[in-house]
Formats: C-alpha cells, structure tokens, sequence
C-alpha cells in the first residue's frame, strides 16, 4: 500500500548516468527549495513506461511552471534506464532503485511483474517543500497510466 498523503516522504539517495558518469540523486537535496513530482514505473523499454515517461517529459515544462523537479525511478540499473531515455528522448531525471529499497519504503513494490520478479508498480508522490507527501497514487494495474492532471493540480 503506497504512503499517503500527510506522510512524511522517506528521503533516498540513488544512483542516475549522467554525461559524467554515475551521481547521487538524494530527495533532501530539494527539500526547502522545489516541491518533487516522483513517478515509480515498472521497468525500461516497456510500451507504458516508455508512454508515461515521454508524456512526463513532454509535459516537464509544465512542472518547471509549477515549481517542481520531477524524478522517475524504477528498479532498472542506471544504464539501462540512460540507454531507454536517449532512444526515446526522455528527458526525466532517471533514478535506478536497483536494490527495490526505495520501492518498499514508499510501498509500492510489486510482487511479481509478468513473471519477472518484484518490481516498481506504477505509482506517483507529489513531495512538498517540507518533505510532506501531497498527492499519492498507485495505478490498478502496470498498464495505467497515472492521473497527470490531479499531479498538476496538486501542484497549483
């Protein structure tokens, strides 16, 4: 069961490619400066992962507007998850969970994704400047996509 709103959001550190290399992505590094939109996805070079996430970031302007970061985070390794972005020109901050640790916290882990072993459901937090978690959503199934425009209007 996903954390609800009121909850304090547990803080991470993960791991995303960058041009330089691997860097640490922590969520305090934030906190008291931008509210953060995080997307949970099931896995990379999915059609609904790669749906959601062009769709994201399409749309990452709109959330520049509304004063929020917005972070992906799935259980992929952060090569694969830079590989799946570049070919699909996603331009999410990607954050591998590899360890599912993260996933667990927040509640949302899967048991078994199509046979594959535990995996990210599809899921999304709204994190205020404080650390509080504002909006919270956990999709029915992988295949839906989240509500995009209660996460915008949570942010309004």
């Amino acid at each position: 069961m996903p954390l609800s709103v009121g909850s304090k959001a547990p803080n991470f550190t993960l791991k995303t490619m960058t041009s330089d290399g691997l860097k640490d992505v922590s969520l305090s590094e934030f906190l008291g400066k931008e509210n953060v939109v995080v997307y949970f996805f099931p896995a990379a070079f999915t059609s609904v992962c790669t749906l959601e996430m062009c769709d994201v970031s399409g749309g990452i302007g709109n959330f520049k507007k509304l004063g929020a970061k917005v972070l992906g985070i799935s259980c992929d390794s952060p090569f694969s998850q830079d590989a799946w972005a570049k070919q699909n020109k996603i331009d999410v901050t990607l954050l591998s969970d590899y360890s599912h640790k993260v996933t667990r916290e927040y509640g949302v882990e899967l048991p078994d994704l199509m046979g594959l072993g535990p995996a990210s459901a599809r899921a999304a937090f709204v994190i205020d400047k404080e650390g509080k978690i504002i909006y919270s959503e956990q999709t029915p199934t992988p295949k839906d996509l989240p509500n995009f425009e209660a996460i915008e209007a949570s942010l309004s």
